[in-house]
């Protein structure tokens, strides 16, 4: 009995101090020091933050490095605090930086390709306005050239109409003169009718007197 309430008493410490422990990193904050010589007892000239760059001038085995820092001071700090690559933090910054650029660039690319689906549209647009203008353009040259053919067309026809005007004025002549033969034909046909019909009326006065005569006197 009393070793299973041990038993219970430590579970419960041990889901407790799991409740209570949280998780935290160490930071890559580091300050350094420059000195005027290798050792602690030189003269502090300046600091560097972690991530800071230095040109490297000197190498010893007494783990010291004499650098150089970008503002031109010159000096000795700890090798060990010296690293070929830029730590986490300066990683980071530089992947933030880089990852601002792609954002800058995505939102350049959004911009543009909305641009180009603008113009892209307007294009599109202007295309069928210019195709439409061009269907006019086909029917309005469709048109001139009828209206070209009309003059050739024309010629031909007047040319016609003088050759037939030319036969019916050789035919208006000739019924002129057929009429005109007609005419003098018919009235040399009246003139001899009534000539005979004149002459007839002579006879006529000259016979019918002396047949009455010859009747009276037979009787």
């Amino acid at each position: 009995m009393k070793t299973r309430f041990l038993m219970i008493t430590f579970i419960l410490s041990v889901l407790t101090f799991s409740v209570q422990a949280k998780t935290q990193y160490v930071s890559d904050h580091l300050v350094i020091t420059v000195r005027t010589g290798q050792g602690a007892q030189f003269q502090i000239i300046k600091t560097l933050e972690s991530g800071e760059h230095v040109e490297v001038l000197e190498t010893t085995d007494t783990g010291y490095t004499r650098v150089k820092t970008s503002d031109g001071t010159e000096g000795w700090v700890r090798s060990q605090y010296l690293a070929e690559e830029p730590v986490a933090r300066e990683k980071l910054a530089r992947v933030e930086a880089q990852l601002e650029k792609t954002r800058e660039a995505l939102k350049t690319f959004k911009d543009n390709y909305a641009s180009l689906s603008k113009e892209h549209k307007t294009l599109s647009q202007t295309q069928s306005a210019l195709s439409t203008d061009k269907k006019e353009l086909d029917s309005e040259l469709a048109r001139l050239n009828e209206v070209a053919k009309k003059p050739i067309l024309l010629d031909k026809q007047n040319r016609e109409l003088q050759e037939k005007n030319v036969t019916l004025e050789k035919d208006l002549q000739r019924l002129n003169q057929e009429n005109y033969s007609l005419k003098d034909r018919s009235q040399r046909e009246w003139f001899i009718a009534g000539a005979l019909v004149l002459f007839g009326g002579i006879v006529l006065g000259l016979v019918i007197p002396k047949l009455r005569r010859r009747k009276t006197t037979s009787w």
